[in-house]
């Protein structure tokens, strides 16, 4: 069941958040063992690959380069040092890895070229992929699919209503826009929204209904709490309940049944029972790993502490989905042909240089010819 047709409006969502909390629990802990291995959580690696330097006005954000944070604007990682990071991930459990980069949108260029051949790559190791890296055209999306990308994160942030008052470099239907590029593709949709960033409870309700008018809505629905950073405009909003991220967490599950919902940023401060009730309450994903994008996590470890005291499962890849797969690039294959065909030209033509004992002219500067007189 995509979306429970007894809350789609909202005021019955809204009734149901105010359920007393351990009803409320009872009730999404009933619906998350007919749909899903009640033991089973995916650990996933998000990984930085372009931080920092966006343009973007977020206002929990602290890539923006608008803001004056500790995080410095970097280039793109390295296929290499992505590749090396994807195994330390799959070697510490995780079985899906998503890579983030700072970007307002794709852009058509070697950046986006080397995002493809990193989606390749991690996805022959049999990782799922999941890649979010700002808005995409239907052509990016279906680049994307055809190299092997399992899922695409665009989430809506909150309610179409709170939006404004939180972001005013991209609009509501910008997002939504790429939402329908993803689902165009083909490749599975995480989306969800952020909670604890000013907004009333009416905007949590306002950002599922988003996704209950959508045809299909999202196979991932991540909750975030807000992790106020230093230098953003939302630097002093006070840290949100645990009981307010289990409430959403069970709303989310009960509302869409058959959707995964990812316990996401925020993690790191709620305690190992706080966490159990998530995963009582539908919860079935987390991010492992000491940071998440640039913000503190807990460490693989401590997740693996977790996981024994709970009696927890890790959950394995392509368990909701087949696995993706990658065909050539069309357009990297092209580029490769090419540099192939400027070395060997320059190697020829380095052969023929030697083979006519060629010298280069020796220019003097101008000093040396008034030595010379």
């Amino acid at each position: 069941m995509k979306i429970n047709s007894e809350y789609n409006t909202k005021e019955s969502l809204l009734k149901l958040y105010n359920k007393p909390l351990l009803e409320l629990v009872y009730q999404s802990a009933t619906i998350h063992r007919k749909y899903h291995n009640p033991r089973e959580v995916q650990m996933s690696s998000l990984i930085s690959i372009k931080t920092g330097g966006c343009s973007e006005d977020c206002g929990y954000c602290p890539q923006s380069a608008k803001y004056e944070t500790d995080v410095n604007a970097q280039k793109l990682m390295s296929v290499d040092n992505v590749i090396d990071q994807a195994k330390n991930a799959k070697k510490n459990g995780s079985s899906r890895l998503c890579m983030g980069a700072a970007w307002r949108e794709v852009r058509d260029n070697r950046d986006f070229d080397n995002v493809v051949e990193m989606v390749q790559k991690v996805n022959s190791m049999g990782m799922e992929v999941c890649c979010t890296l700002g808005m995409l055209s239907d052509e990016q999306a279906k680049r994307l699919k055809n190299a092997g990308l399992y899922a695409y994160n665009h989430n809506l942030d909150s309610s179409e209503e709170y939006y404004s008052d939180i972001i005013s470099s991209r609009e509501y239907n910008d997002r939504l826009n790429t939402i329908d590029n993803v689902r165009k593709s083909g490749i599975s949709l995480c989306s969800g929204g952020i909670i604890g960033m000013g907004e009333k409870i009416e905007d949590r309700i306002g950002l599922l209904m988003s996704y209950m008018k959508m045809e299909n809505p999202p196979e991932s629905i991540p909750i975030n709490a807000l992790v106020a950073v230093e230098g953003t405009p939302l630097e002093d909003t006070k840290e949100i309940k645990s009981w307010e991220i289990i409430r959403m967490i069970a709303i989310t599950r009960i509302a869409f049944p058959s959707s995964v919902v990812r316990l996401s940023a925020g993690r790191n401060s709620l305690s190992i029972e706080a966490q159990g009730l998530c995963f009582m309450a539908g919860a079935s994903s987390i991010f492992a790993g000491d940071t998440l994008l640039t913000t503190p996590n807990p460490e693989f470890n401590e997740d693996m502490e977790m996981f024994d005291v709970l009696g927890l499962i890790p959950k394995k890849p392509f368990q909701d989905g087949a696995q993706p797969t990658s065909h050539t690039d069309q357009i990297n294959e092209n580029k490769k042909q090419l540099a192939e065909k400027r070395e060997k030209e320059l190697l020829l033509a380095r052969k023929n240089a030697e083979k006519l004992n060629f010298q280069p002219r020796v220019i003097k500067s101008v000093d040396s010819l008034t030595n010379d007189k």
